[in-house]
């Protein structure tokens, strides 16, 4: 069985978002640095090298038999786009129903992208963490 490679680390939040090389993108990182932890109330964790999280559970596959912890919530300041992780909802009429007022994003594996803060409603994005963060607690007991 293979082992989990994203981990939650010891790194500095901080640190790893002071060093994101675009000034835009690590601006952005600051402003969702500040919103999920205040949606969430959860201090923020590096997971693996690049993605900041917040809470987090245990989780067993049945199908690989592949077990770990894993974020509730999270965020990466990736090259591309800021990725967003709030899955706790996913594909349900609400999440559908506050995606079509968030703003310029685009969704896949389970992520949500986005290119700019700028370009989504900051409220909406707001809801959208706290509701998948509460499914997410909730689905997974903690």
């Amino acid at each position: 069985m293979a082992e989990v490679k994203t981990k939650e680390t010891k790194a500095s939040v901080r640190e790893f978002i002071n060093k994101v090389s675009d000034t835009k993108k690590r601006k952005d990182a600051l402003a969702l640095l500040k919103l999920f932890k205040d949606v969430t109330g959860e201090k923020p964790k590096m997971w693996g090298t690049s993605i900041v999280g917040f809470g987090k559970y245990h989780y067993k596959s049945e199908k690989s038999k592949q077990e770990g912890d894993w974020m509730l919530t999270g965020f990466s300041p990736r090259k591309q786009n800021l990725t967003l992780y709030i899955l706790g909802m996913y594909k349900s009429d609400e999440y559908n129903a506050l995606l079509k007022k968030l703003g310029k994003h685009k969704l896949g594996g389970g992520c949500l992208y986005i290119n700019k803060l700028a370009d989504v409603h900051t409220k909406v994005l707001s809801q959208l963490i706290k509701k998948s963060f509460v499914a997410m607690k909730k689905k997974h007991k903690v």
